[in-house]
């Protein structure tokens, strides 16, 4: 009898005879997940020292620009993380430019563009 077998992330690799997944849960390579009755459900693969860590779906959101801020008032306002780092600014901490001096009259051309685009 054959059972499935996954990866350590969870992707199935294919079937196995009993045998075999038993002889890789005594080894420590995999983890066998049984019925209640005892019977073998399906094989997991621990991860191995060299294997790459599993991915999670912040791996292809990408980095957070922005999130929401609480306010003194006791409202949300939402935040933008800063291209190029955090420069205060009025002496505020948590006030800095978005963007680095260079970037600014782009940044401003994109904006005016899109503002211009929604009028029409």
């Amino acid at each position: 009898m054959t059972v499935p077998l996954y990866s350590y992330e969870h992707e199935f690799q294919g079937y196995i005879p009993e045998r075999y997944a038993l002889k890789l849960e005594r080894d420590g390579i995999a983890k066998i997940v049984r019925h209640k009755k005892g019977s073998i459900n399906r094989v997991f693969l621990h991860r191995r020292p060299g294997d790459p860590k599993p991915t999670v779906p912040r791996d292809y959101m990408g980095k957070a620009y922005s999130w929401e801020q609480p306010l003194d008032d006791g409202h949300q306002a939402w935040a933008l993380r800063p291209l190029a780092g955090h420069v205060a600014r009025n002496d505020h901490s948590h006030e800095y430019h978005l963007a680095p001096r260079s970037l600014r009259p782009i940044f401003v051309r994109v904006l005016l563009d899109c503002l211009a685009q929604q009028a029409a």
